[in-house]
């Protein structure tokens, strides 16, 4: 029996301050975002053969589907950076081509 003066063992410092989600990752573009919610966006932006000609992985080629892409995208790391690395660069030209419309008179 446990002697009652006895005082309860503390939380962690790290489980009881737990940060934000905004906080953990202000500048990250890709947070929040799924790789399905990234991988439709660029279907949607090149279709099934601009984006294998992007990325020639033989999932994007051949009988090409959203979850055989995500099967192999999960298992293959560096096939993801590609995607995410193209992802980011639509975006960033999507933002400068914002830009340049907002500048011109």
């Amino acid at each position: 029996m446990p002697d009652e003066d006895t005082p309860a063992p503390a939380e962690p410092a790290a489980a009881s301050a737990k940060p934000t989600p905004a906080a953990a990752q202000p500048r990250n573009p890709l947070h929040g975002l799924t790789l399905e919610s990234i991988l439709t966006a660029l279907v949607d932006a090149y279709g099934w053969a601009g984006l294998a000609e992007q990325i020639p992985v033989r999932c994007f080629q051949s009988d090409p589907s959203i979850s055989s892409s995500l099967k192999f995208l999960r298992k293959t790391p560096w096939a993801r950076e590609k995607l995410e690395s193209l992802y980011l660069y639509n975006l960033r030209e999507y933002h400068r081509r914002q830009r340049a419309q907002g500048s011109q008179p």
